[in-house]
């Protein structure tokens, strides 16, 4: 296992992308557009790659529900109309993109890595493509971030200090407000990776020991401190954590599978997986539970897998030509 596989990514080099969709059929779903949106897709994507300060989305967009890809390599997030697999738009001026997340009002969070000592987390508007609002971050390599849709909390994972040289931690942006920060700091957790809030405004945090074992923690709806999890099941490496509306699905990086469990105090019991036959080394996956689907990107195929939820299995669409894609969100349609 290369527990320090997914960090290698955020520094990889700028690298262009070009979008091709496909599914079961091998259809490519630009071929169903107008010819008219082709163009403008193809050369909205190509500007974007030129110029990494110009954003696009578009027309209309914003009344669909919309796919977010971050994508590391070009430094870009890519928005499809979801669940066409569209190209639709496209968000620039990244240094490096990485987790995402969604608040209850179809908002998109967005980390960006930054470089040096200088990292962020900025909200988009659904379907926008402007700047909502910035949370800027120093001495701190923050991972992923989760909303907390029963108060408006904004939860970020800190895998290290920017210069990965001390233990990580979790802040709590209260309201999603930079001047009001919670801490928490598990003794058992030296990197953390991604987190997940469930619908009672629990959540639940996975990373590595010092010791590069994976670890698993929920911090309770109203706790000051840490509860450290044994899960049974073993996994090898952190692959993301994601509430699916009725258990806790929990990824193993180095074995492509997400697992269901239902957690009880420390204890968290397995009750289904979902192998993602296909990916390769998928990180922050979304589980669109109304669909029964799992999207993942994949970081070892460069691509974008949709697989049936729980089921799992062979993938049911394809979207390829990313260099590391690592975020992926779904937001509402207004």
């Amino acid at each position: 296992m290369n527990v320090f596989r997914s960090v290698r990514f955020a520094f990889v080099a700028f690298a262009g992308l070009a979008i091709l969709v496909s599914c079961d059929t091998s259809e490519s779903v630009l071929s169903r557009q107008p010819m008219n949106q082709i163009r403008r897709s193809t050369a909205a994507t190509e500007k974007a790659h030129a110029d990494h300060n110009t954003s696009w989305m578009a027309p209309g967009a914003n009344k669909d529900d919309l796919l977010y890809i971050s994508d590391q390599g070009s430094r870009d997030v890519y928005v499809f109309s979801y669940p066409q697999g569209a190209l639709v738009g496209t968000l620039t001026g990244f240094v490096n993109p990485r987790g995402e997340c969604v608040d209850r009002t179809g908002n998109v969070w967005i980390v960006d890595l930054g470089s040096g000592p200088t990292a962020s987390v900025l909200e988009y508007a659904h379907g926008g493509t402007s700047r909502i609002r910035a949370i800027d971050i120093k001495n701190e390599y923050p991972y992923g971030c989760s909303v907390d849709h029963t108060t408006g909390n904004l939860a970020v994972t800190y895998f290290s200090d920017s210069y990965g040289s001390t233990q990580g931690a979790v802040e709590v942006y209260e309201h999603a407000k930079a001047h009001k920060i919670r801490r928490y700091v598990d003794a058992s957790i030296y990197h953390y990776v991604l987190c997940d809030y469930d619908n009672q405004g629990n959540l639940y945090v996975d990373g590595f020991s010092a010791g590069s074992a994976f670890e698993f923690a929920e911090i309770p709806s109203g706790s000051s401190s840490f509860t450290n999890i044994t899960l049974n099941q073993g996994i090898d490496a952190p692959g993301g954590v994601k509430w699916d509306g009725k258990y806790v699905a929990v990824g193993d990086l180095d074995n492509d599978v997400i697992y269901q469990f239902t957690i009880s105090g420390s204890q968290g019991n397995k009750v289904g997986s979902t192998p993602l036959n296909g990916g390769s080394y998928v990180e922050q996956f979304w589980i669109q539970g109304l669909d029964h689907r799992v999207i993942g990107p994949s970081n070892g195929s460069a691509s974008v897998m949709f697989w049936k939820y729980p089921a799992g299995g062979n993938p049911t669409r394809t979207i390829t030509g990313f260099t590391y894609p690592f975020g992926s969100v779904i937001s509402k349609g207004r």
